[in-house]
């Protein structure tokens, strides 16, 4: 008798312990797919240029946003913003490429990025380029050891049974800046889906000159070759038995690099795709709601089961506390050596952008944009007089202080209403929507950059072109600096 009571509470523990096992949670691998300079041209998204099978089957299963904007459109900004769960101008960190030089931005002390949150729970973190032995972008404008916040950059690396956050970053719309890139874009499409200049049709605030319509061609593909990247990471994860327990966020970081895209708040620059693909725990939808980019740090750190600090700024998008944001903004500041500030909200269909450096051009003197070769092209159509009143929005010599978009019948954002009275009270409204959020955040690009932080930046900005003997850019940067401090000098 005494042997079967024991061999009866053995089997007792065995089937509790099994139970046990199968009902305990196993955390899941998040994995962020990171683009660079793509706006909303994915075939899920209507492009009908592209050939985006895998993106269009990640968006068909998975939890499509499409009012997803990102709070600055220029990548360091809006990395340092997703990297923290913050907004880039609360926690200083506005102003492109800065805290590279001897001058330095400081997180606050208590503020963790979110690879950190993950290492602390146990999360083997990575960043890597699509190829998974280089290390990936990174581009955060604050103090950090990397080391402190990536253990490598491949999840294979991990110990059995860990789970992985990871990021790949992807080139995206770079790849048409560097001709070797661009040769390997053609050399993996299928020539029976390359778009050529004939087949483009650009924005009404473009001119349909060849240099405009070769690089959208361009663009778009490498949207095309970018499905295929993302082919390939969904395929390893198959082939490695991880699809099951991985959610997979799909973003860029902002818009295509043209002259009225990267850089600007109108929607090419700043409103991006944004899908999270996890099956096994949500039905496909499709979601209307306003979001911002660093809401996918939230709702990371709510899918992996980890507490989400009650400072971060960035909201859960999935699961029963999600809570529609009532307004989205977004920010530019100083990029590279062309300072600027503008600022942007959007409420239903209404956006409206504060310019508040009004007496300068849209284009200003700018090294990185003034090299695309679409850039001169511009300026030549400009000075000719061979542009539309549309297309000469973006080379408008002064900017009005404040702009007013119903995005309802005008989604290029050509009629500004910010005159017409019928229009007053969304103005107001939005104003005064934009203002309170600028206190209540702490909003630190309103205090101009110091000279001595500005200097400092521009020196590291400076000291890797100096090296390569690329002193014509050194010259044009520094004659642009000269200018800005000209033009800030004269409260211009």
């Amino acid at each position: 008798m005494k042997i079967n009571h024991l061999l009866i509470a053995a089997v007792c523990l065995i089937i509790f312990t099994s139970c046990n096992k199968e009902t305990e949670k196993v955390p899941p691998n998040i994995l962020w797919i990171v683009v660079e300079d793509m706006s909303s041209h994915f075939g899920y998204q209507g492009e009908d240029l592209v050939t985006t099978p895998h993106i269009n089957l990640l968006a068909k299963q998975g939890v499509v946003f499409n009012n997803a904007y990102v709070s600055a459109p220029v990548c360091s900004a809006a990395r340092s913003a997703f990297i923290t769960g913050m907004y880039q101008t609360s926690i200083g960190a506005h102003n492109h490429r800065s805290s590279r030089g001897v001058e330095k931005i400081y997180l606050p002390e208590k503020l963790k990025t979110i690879p950190e949150l993950f290492k602390e729970a146990g999360y083997y973190t990575s960043n890597s380029q699509e190829q998974y032995d280089k290390k990936g972008k990174e581009d955060y404008n604050f103090d950090f050891v990397s080391s402190q916040l990536y253990d490598g950059t491949d999840w294979s690396n991990r110990a059995d049974g860990q789970p992985f956050f990871a990021q790949i970053q992807l080139r995206g719309g770079k790849l048409r800046n560097v001709p070797k890139w661009q040769e390997e874009v053609m050399a993996n499409l299928d020539p029976s889906v390359v778009v050529t200049a004939e087949q483009v049709n650009l924005p009404p605030y473009y001119p349909k000159d060849p240099v405009f319509l070769q690089d959208w061609a361009d663009y778009l593909n490498n949207v095309s070759f970018t499905d295929l990247q993302v082919g390939k990471i969904m395929e390893r994860l198959q082939k490695e038995n991880l699809l099951e327990n991985t959610v997979v966020f799909l973003i860029t970081d902002h818009g295509i690099s043209q002259a009225r895209g990267k850089q600007f708040l109108y929607d090419e620059g700043t409103k991006i795709p944004f899908v999270v693909w996890a099956p096994k725990l949500f039905e496909p939808q499709i979601n209307q709601d306003l979001i911002s980019h660093i809401d996918m740090s939230a709702t990371s750190l709510q899918l992996a089961g980890i507490a989400i600090p009650d400072t971060m700024e960035a909201r859960p998008l999935l699961g029963e506390n999600y809570t529609p944001r009532e307004f989205i903004v977004s920010a530019r500041d100083r990029c590279d050596e062309t300072v600027d500030h503008i600022r942007s909200i959007r409420k239903g269909n209404f956006k409206y952008i504060k310019n508040y450096l009004p007496n300068r051009p849209y284009l200003q003197p700018c090294d990185y944009k003034d090299l695309k070769p679409w850039m001169s092209v511009l300026h030549q159509l400009d000075q000719q007089g061979e542009l539309t009143e549309t297309q000469q929005l973006v080379t408008a010599k002064t900017r009005p202080t404040e702009e007013l978009y119903d995005l309802s019948v005008d989604p290029y954002e050509i009629h500004n209403l910010a005159d017409n009275k019928a229009y007053t009270s969304n103005l107001n409204a939005l104003r005064t929507l934009l203002n309170k959020w600028i206190q209540e955040t702490g909003d630190q690009g309103m205090t101009p950059e110091s000279v001595k932080n500005y200097d400092s930046n521009m020196e590291a900005y400076l000291t890797p072109f100096r090296k390569r003997g690329k002193m014509e850019r050194v010259k044009n940067i520094e004659a642009n600096m000269a200018l800005m401090k000209q033009w800030a000098k004269e409260g211009k």
